[in-house]
């Protein structure tokens, strides 16, 4: 039996808005709806308008999926963590004595600017009202978390600051954080 055009342009409406794998998957369920009323005596257009029906409306599904958006969520726990992250290194560099900030300025600007490119992007995924683009967003975001920690990590390594229990709580949290952001790179499809 052919898809009516109804079920066809409501699936188009969905297609337009999230990834390929949600929408096969509500395919399937709008098809087999659409066939259950075909079954129970329905013409196929009324059975593809009760099976819309029961569905709903398309922007309500997109509305929903965006909410549940894996990158949105993960963006969102980066967002709270950042403020005592970046709090935990702050003490470290403070109580780090001189070798901690022999960084040439040039480089702390960078890492600044790379900070708040980072920022922009989790805010754009946690905020955002397309699914797709919060999923882009959430993904540059995620990998520029685990750049900064690494660096972060790896700069106090190379400079050879002394380690003392702030600086290793410091490089801890970083490794949380970008565990964190490792595992949130998997369930965020890109669309």
């Amino acid at each position: 039996m052919s898809e009516p055009r109804l079920i066809s342009g409501y699936l188009a409406i969905l297609a337009a808005q999230l990834p390929a794998p949600i929408v096969e998957e509500l395919a399937d369920g709008l098809i087999e709806t659409h066939r259950f009323y075909v079954r129970q005596g329905l013409s196929p257009d009324l059975a593809a308008k009760s099976a819309v029906a029961e569905f709903g409306k398309p922007e309500a599904i997109v509305a929903g999926f965006i909410r549940v958006n894996p990158a949105r969520r993960a963006a969102r726990r980066l967002l709270g963590l950042g403020p005592l992250v970046g709090a935990c290194w702050a003490v470290a560099l403070l109580t780090g004595g001189r070798g901690v900030w022999s960084v040439p300025l040039a480089a702390r600007i960078l890492v600044l600017m790379a900070l708040a490119a980072v920022v922009g992007l989790l805010a754009a995924a946690a905020l955002g009202s397309r699914y797709r683009r919060a999923a882009r967003s959430g993904t540059a975001g995620f990998l520029g978390v685990i750049a900064l920690d690494a660096v972060l990590i790896t700069g106090v390594v190379f400079a050879g600051a002394p380690l003392t229990w702030v600086l290793a709580g410091a490089m801890a949290a970083s490794a949380a954080r970008i565990s964190l952001a490792v595992r949130a790179l998997r369930p965020a499809p890109a669309g």
